[in-house]
């Protein structure tokens, strides 16, 4: 048993990288996906203001928001992180990432991952 020490929330999963270390690529995901935060009509719910919050605190830190269909928690297996395309359109350039994948010539666009039957 784990006395003493707090067990993980299922959302506390490490974000996962968008960039591939061996090859330099960085992803993003190469259209808004259904549930995107950025699509009209709120469709995950958040509070007011919370899309605004995430990514200022994002682009403050150097960021990004990944794409929270490629999060662990909520992707097939063996989906890999990619950039958020809502937040790409919306800041791009401000993106590091996104700045430095392009300086390399190593973006690399990936399709949304299908839903979990």
């Amino acid at each position: 048993m784990n006395q003493g020490r707090p067990q993980p929330e299922p959302d506390d999963d490490p974000t996962p990288a968008v960039a591939d270390p061996a090859t330099g690529e960085v992803r993003v995901v190469a259209r808004l996906c259904d549930t995107c935060i950025y699509r009209p009509g709120n469709l995950m719910h958040l509070a007011p203001g919370r899309v605004r919050q995430l990514a200022a605190e994002a682009l403050a830190a150097d960021g990004h928001i990944v794409c929270h269909s490629t999060l662990p928690a909520l992707a097939p297996p063996g989906t890999k992180g990619a950039i958020c395309r809502g937040f790409a359109n919306a800041h791009g350039n401000a993106i590091f990432a996104l700045r430095v994948g392009a300086a390399f010539g190593r973006i690399v666009e990936v399709p949304p991952p299908h839903k979990q039957a």
